[in-house]
């Protein structure tokens, strides 16, 4: 039964060829989207399983809440922690700091730049990262060995097995021999913990930062700490033992205090499980699930237009089959019998359109790679689950998108159809439902697609309070700090440079801040973020003073305790305008950097991404300048030969240190990255509705065309016209689509509104791209129900009368 359910099913494809080539190419299309969300979805939620004992691997973070503090946890973790609760805590097996930085490395009488990271040697004991070459046991007991990844190895040296190789290492001022005690494969893409190179904790101990940080609970130095707990442990679940540790180390945190002293704010220590790192927002560096989820209902309502397309189209595929079920039926078919045969065929489609669309996510792999910044691959050995994922989705859809046409098809009586008093409902509610539908969605994901272009257009060309045009960043990072007057001095008559400075800290995104805690005028802790510069940073960033003076550098009390502030820091931290704040003298909260005098007020800058109001900032000049980021403004035109002369002049002065720049409006583009991503991803998902939409209605076009071919013959011999025939078999399509516009226009509306609330600075949702959006839909529209309506009033009317 089931081959000759197959056979038919083959059969009635092939008579009819063109609508079931578009039936199968827009399902394909419909699964091929939802396949690579599908993919991506999975990979989100993969990471940090691959290690062995993934189970019992935590993250040691600190949590934070009370007072007007948002509750979140903070990853970054104290020296003496782990080694602490490894010596406290019993059911701790295993303990491990992370340090990460950046270095320059020096192989084959070349120089790379790239980042190790230090770890204490239980390393391999509590991560699964197989070494191809070197024993894991062994490979970090020395302080001066590293373990290297293949892909370094292959760009260092050109081949794999490196082991008991030499390379030189720079973090600090010269360079160290290292020797190479193992080579690890690539890193899973799926990893919350990456390394290029892998060295020893022990190489850094007596570096004077950390050994000032092994007693300092309070001094944090860029490091993250993980247990791995004894099977059958519940200390993760157990705060109050984590709430005693904290009390052994933390008394002063516990002991009463005045009620001018208290911050309200309480810490505690808590063990983050590592799978749950990658996709927890409440721990700084997380990810927010639920933009996940949004990407996978985009790609769902992608897929469902495609079923409704399925549907639609097999409704109109079986206009001509009426008689064949009539006949069926008359012989004995019962109606199981018949909804089974339609199912068969509905099933062989999706199976098709399964294959089809993932050939088509394979060849689309690296489009989607690139959009998703991810490097995705079908694996079944990485992400098992995907199999019955997929297959599970090849049943629904067959399900979804073959039922309404089977229990219709097989309610047919036989003798009305024999008569021909049958006529299958192209203009039916339910089958108008699914097309407005169709373009509800289609609709809605061009409209959000146009306003998130037009928040993110306006970011990028938003005046931020400083010229980030023409603006080169070069790094500094671990070189002599003598490089800047140097190198300054070096550019002080090329031709193109408009002004040179440098700060300690970087602008845009990825640069990190540096900050302090002031007491504002009503008592309350308000943080301020301080950028350490030279005396001349303001006028190369192009910022405005509106107060007060600029640094200069023949007053000595400048480089010790003068400072330019914000407006934001006048207006909270002072409570006065920027004319009365000048002269006035601060100090953050624990007193340890010295009464600071306000010499200047600039206006406001943005130097966050525009989701954030601007924080208080003040600007100062130490008198042990260190500076990492040197910023060069460059005169407009022909960017390249001047950033040619700023490359020769750097290589003169640095030959052993590769020139490493970036242009601060990219770093601040880069800040909306995930917009960027959400407008292409939308855009795309859009476009691939609109597609699929129209082949719907394709089908529901031909489907009215041979509902209508005897009031089309008619028409025609009383004279109707070619344009008059289109008007009529288009202007219920039209009403259509106004329907979904009508409901999808404030539905966008409301969804966009809400998503724009996030940033504190965005634009006005105006009616003009509601109004663009209708008239585009009801063009394509229009547009593709006039092909099938051309054809129908083409046709010879003497014929169609003869065959009614």
């Amino acid at each position: 039964m089931i081959k000759h359910y197959i056979r038919i099913s083959f059969r009635n494809l092939a008579q009819q060829k063109v609508l079931s080539g578009i039936n199968i190419f827009g399902l394909s299309v419909g699964i091929a989207c939802f396949s690579l969300f599908l993919l991506y979805t999975v990979h989100e939620f993969s990471y940090d399983r691959f290690h062995t004992n993934a189970g019992r691997i935590y993250r040691i973070v600190e949590w934070w809440q009370g007072g007007k503090r948002e509750p979140g946890g903070y990853a970054w973790a104290y020296t003496p922690v782990a080694p602490a609760m490894k010596r406290d805590f019993p059911d701790v097996e295993y303990a491990v700091r992370l340090k990460g930085s950046d270095c320059f490395v020096k192989a084959d009488n070349k120089v790379f730049h790239t980042s190790i990271t230090y770890a204490d040697t239980a390393f391999f004991n509590v991560f699964t990262f197989p070494l191809v070459y070197g024993n894991a046991q062994t490979a970090l007991q020395h302080p001066n060995q590293v373990v290297i990844i293949r892909e370094k190895a292959l760009q260092y040296f050109g081949t794999v097995n490196v082991v008991g190789k030499t390379l030189e290492l720079k973090t600090n001022n010269a360079f160290e021999l290292f020797t190479i005690s193992g080579v690890a494969e690539d890193l899973p893409a799926n990893s919350s913990v990456k390394f290029n190179l892998l060295g020893s904790f022990e190489h850094i101990a007596n570096d004077p930062m950390v050994q000032q940080s092994n007693s300092n609970w309070y001094m944090t130095i860029g490091m993250q700490a993980f247990v791995q707990l004894k099977p059958g442990s519940r200390l993760a679940s157990e705060p109050n033992r984590l709430d005693l540790f904290r009390r052994k180390y933390y008394p002063d945190d516990y002991k009463p205090k005045k009620k001018q002293e208290r911050e309200d704010v309480q810490a505690s220590f808590r063990l983050q499980p590592i799978r749950d790192i990658h996709m927890n927002p409440t721990i700084e560096g997380g990810n927010e699930p639920k933009h996940v989820w949004i990407l996978i209902t985009i790609a769902a309502a992608v897929l469902l237009i495609a079923c409704i397309n399925f549907t639609t189209l097999a409704i109109g595929r079986s206009a001509g089959r009426a008689k064949e079920i009539g006949v069926r039926k008359v012989m004995g078919s019962q109606r199981k019998q018949l909804i089974s045969q339609f199912l068969a065929e509905s099933f062989l489609l999706s199976i098709l359109s399964a294959v089809t669309g993932l050939l088509l996510a394979s060849l689309l792999l690296p489009l989607f790679n690139q959009l998703a910044d991810r490097e995705l691959t079908f694996s079944l050995n990485r992400f098992p689950e995907l199999a019955w994922l997929l297959i599970g989705l090849t049943i629904l859809v067959a399900l979804l998108a073959g039922s309404y046409p089977a229990l219709v098809l097989s309610s047919f009586k036989p003798i009305e159809v024999l008569k021909k008093k049958i006529r299958i409902g192209g203009s039916n509610l339910f089958t108008r439902s699914l097309v407005t539908l169709q373009f509800v969605l289609s609709i809605g994901l061009i409209i959000s697609t146009i306003i998130i272009l037009q928040q993110l257009a306006y970011m990028r060309t938003k005046n931020i309070g400083l010229n980030k045009e023409n603006l080169v960043m070069i790094n500094t990072e671990h070189l002599d700090k003598k490089i800047y007057p140097l190198y300054k001095q070096a550019l002080q008559n090329s031709t193109g440079i408009a002004g040179i400075t440098a700060s300690e800290m970087g602008l845009g995104a990825g640069e990190g801040q540096m900050g302090s805690g002031f007491r504002d005028y009503k008592g309350e802790l308000q943080g301020v973020i301080q950028y350490p510069g030279d005396y001349n940073y303001l006028n190369t960033m192009g910022m405005t003073l509106i107060a007060g003076r600029n640094f200069n550098p023949a007053i000595s009390s400048d480089s010790t305790n003068a400072v330019i502030v914000n407006e934001a820091l006048v207006q909270t931290i002072l409570g006065t305008t920027p004319e009365k704040a000048i002269g006035t003298q601060i100090l953050n909260a624990k007193g340890d950097q010295g009464t600071k005098t306000i010499i200047g007020v600039t206006r406001n800058f943005n130097f966050e991404d525009l989701t954030q109001k601007v924080r208080p900032q003040l600007i100062y000049r130490p008198a042990a300048f260190e500076p990492s980021r040197i910023f060069v403004r460059l005169q407009a035109g022909d960017l390249r030969s001047k950033l040619a002369v700023l490359n020769e002049t750097w290589k003169k002065l640095v030959p052993d240190a590769p020139f490493e720049y970036s242009f601060v409006d990219e770093k601040f583009d880069n800040f909306y990255k995930n917009e960027t991503r959400w407008s292409s991803i939308a855009g795309w998902a859009g476009g691939i509705s609109i597609f699929l939409a129209c082949l719907g209605l394709f089908g529901l076009a031909a489907l009215a065309a041979v509902n209508r071919t005897k009031e089309i013959g008619i028409r025609k011999v009383l004279g109707a016209t070619v344009t008059q025939v289109v008007g009529l078999l288009s202007k219920e399509f039209v009403k259509l689509i106004t329907v979904a516009l009508v409901i999808a226009a404030p539905l966008a509306w409301y969804i966009m509104h809400n998503w724009l609330q996030a940033y504190a600075w965005r634009i006005n949702i105006t009616a003009w791209v509601f109004v663009l959006t209708g008239a585009f839909a009801i063009l394509v529209a229009v547009t593709t129900v006039s092909v099938q309506a051309i054809k129908a009033a083409m046709a010879n009317p003497v014929k169609a009368l003869r065959n009614e």
